[in-house]
């Protein structure tokens, strides 16, 4: 089953649609690789999608044991190399909310979750995965 379909529109922008929801997603490319930079780039949605996997991971096993990360925030940070040029590095930076009621055993089966989330494991090993979790 096809994931997405993926139109250019020209001047280095892009339209990607879910084909199972019809959500749609625009790329341009970054003004430091002649584009506009007027939405997310190719790398910012990978840098994006390992936060967000992270996240939902951990939202899986909070939600099987009944523990609340609502209101969790993600923040990202794509570090690029150049030749060639590629993400070298993601800053990954978790903040919980302080209501959290999270022990040291439950933080800890949530970072390892994230830790192991399927973008993190798809991603080279060469690419630095920094996260940092902010109970």
């Amino acid at each position: 089953m096809l994931t997405s379909s993926i139109l250019y529109n020209g001047q280095l922008r892009t339209t990607a649609t879910h084909l199972q929801s019809g959500t749609v997603i625009q790329t341009d490319a970054p003004i430091d690789n002649n584009g506009k930079g007027e939405s997310f780039s190719p790398t910012d949605l990978v840098a994006t999608a390992l936060g967000s996997c992270m996240l939902t991971i951990m939202g899986i096993n909070a939600n099987k044991n009944g523990w609340n990360i609502e209101s969790t925030k993600v923040s990202i940070e794509k570090i690029m190399g150049t030749e060639p040029r590629r993400i070298i590095e993601v800053r990954v930076v978790f903040d919980f909310p302080g209501e959290h009621g999270l022990g040291e055993k439950e933080r800890t089966i949530l970072e390892r979750a994230a830790l192991t989330c399927p973008v993190a494991k798809s991603l080279h090993p060469d690419l630095v995965q920094n996260v940092k979790f902010n109970w």
